[in-house]
């Protein structure tokens, strides 16, 4: 049947759901048209931009009548700028809509009916809490300089220095270097020809240290200036580790392998929890510190350790959920691909005094089923928390065979966290509850934290 929407029409509609990536989905006469910068409630008239068979995507013209979950974004550029998608929409719906997404995908996706979720853990304060932030260095179409953030779903530079969901130091970090870069004629890197030597600029920030760092990505080996460089930003307080990251591949990857330190340390100090981490420019470490120790307090909670159990902790990072879990744990071990992260862990467990923790490099889909067909190890609870890609199936095979009595999945991911639980749930586990936190704030981006618990009966075994 042929729909009565065609590209370049101007339609008046009302925005009844919000979608994946947070556009707002209206109805013509039936056929479905997502509207990014709206929300739920909002009369809107909108341009038609592409069709499919059975929706299309519009853009916003004009608001004939705001919702009443519609707010005035604190930032200027949050339309443009890729980093907050959902600025526009009261805080609370925010977490209505996230609550909901988690729902949906385990309900749709998972097939799961009657489960527990719990209310979601939203922030106090849903503004500058970023401790890592990333501005690309580019040029303008006259040649100036910009620094800021790539627009949505592109790669062009929205020039700014204040982010609002950034640490508010970023805007002394940025203003210097500006400077600095203005004066002393440092080349933008360009994405199109591979030419040009500063490509971006990386900063962390400790939560509860106020230790600084400030990593500058290279298209080359070395900075001109170096000595200026450093006497600016020591002038910042807080100011722990100037380096150099070197990236001279010709991709969308931000960081290279190689870190040259220029000043101070080569880390900074965080802590979570009143444990001690040294986080290294390439190390993965939650960015929204308040918002972890909720999630993993809610791991902990759900792992729900009385000090005699052995843990496996897959993905773990440079140790953070893993050592958290040693507190209660009798054993814990911990599986991580990346080199210089399990160093990190291995430090991290030396500086709290841990020596219950063991940490392995390699895959987790690799390393788990090698050292239980190898070594027979055994395992009381298992902690996954993967990248978006959810699982690997040999990994979730290794777990189902190994029979834990809980697993724990922190997911960041809610549509392949569903396709997870699906596999092992048909596989000898069920789904005891599930609980998502708001880590990103002003993001359609979701943590949950998830408790299966073993069958009694294993009806089901592998092959």
């Amino acid at each position: 049947m042929q729909h009565a929407v065609n590209k370049n029409d101007v339609l008046e509609i009302t925005i009844e759901d919000i979608g994946s990536e947070g556009e707002g989905i209206g109805k013509y006469q039936g056929y479905t048209l997502f509207v990014k910068d709206t929300v739920v409630g909002d009369v809107a008239l909108v341009k038609v931009m592409k069709t499919g068979k059975t929706y299309g995507y519009a853009r916003l013209m004009e608001l004939k009548r705001p919702s009443e979950y519609r707010v005035t974004p604190r930032c200027p550029i949050a339309a443009q700028c890729g980093g907050c998608q959902i600025q526009h929409m009261d805080y609370q719906k925010q977490l209505e809509y996230k609550e909901n997404k988690v729902k949906n995908c385990l309900t749709r996706i998972g097939g799961f009916q009657d489960f527990v979720m719990e209310p979601i853990v939203g922030m106090e304060e849903p503004y500058y809490y970023r401790n890592k932030s990333q501005f690309p260095v580019g040029k303008k179409k006259d040649g100036s300089l910009s620094i800021g953030f790539y627009a949505g779903r592109t790669h062009s530079i929205i020039d700014t220095e204040h982010c609002y969901i950034g640490a508010k130091v970023n805007v002394d970090i940025i203003r210097f270097l500006r400077e600095f870069i203005i004066k002393y004629h440092i080349e933008p890197y360009d994405e199109e020809t591979n030419q040009g030597l500063l490509r971006h600029i990386l900063t962390r920030v400790g939560y509860h240290t106020g230790e600084i760092m400030v990593c500058l990505v290279m298209n080359g080996k070395d900075m001109p200036h170096k000595e200026e460089l450093i006497q600016g930003l020591q002038m910042i307080p807080g100011m722990k580790s100037i380096c150099l990251n070197i990236n001279k591949s010709n991709t969308n990857v931000i960081l290279g392998d190689k870190v040259v330190p220029l000043w101070g340390e080569p880390y900074i100090t965080d802590s979570i929890g009143g444990i001690l981490y040294r986080i290294s420019p390439l190390s993965f470490y939650q960015v929204n510190p308040e918002q972890t120790k909720k999630l993993y307090d809610l791991a902990l909670d759900y792992a729900d350790l009385h000090g005699e159990e052995v843990v496996w902790d897959l993905y773990c990072g440079i140790g953070t959920i893993s050592l958290f879990l040693a507190q209660k744990a009798k054993q814990v071990y911990g599986v991580e691909i990346i080199p210089q992260a399990i160093e990190d862990a291995k430090v991290n467990a030396k500086i709290n005094d841990i020596t219950n923790a063991e940490f392995f490099v390699g895959a987790a889909e690799e390393v788990l089923p090698r050292k239980y067909k190898e070594e027979k190890i055994k395992a009381d609870v298992i902690v996954v928390d993967p990248p978006r890609k959810g699982c690997e199936q040999s990994l979730l095979d290794t777990i189902i065979t190994m029979a834990p009595e809980k697993v724990v999945y922190v997911s960041c991911d809610p549509a392949t966290l569903a396709r997870d639980l699906k596999y092992l749930c048909e596989r000898g586990f069920e789904l005891k509850k599930v609980r998502a936190v708001d880590q990103f704030g002003h993001s359609v981006h979701v943590e949950t934290c998830v408790l299966l618990t073993r069958k009694i009966c294993r009806a089901i075994t592998l092959k």
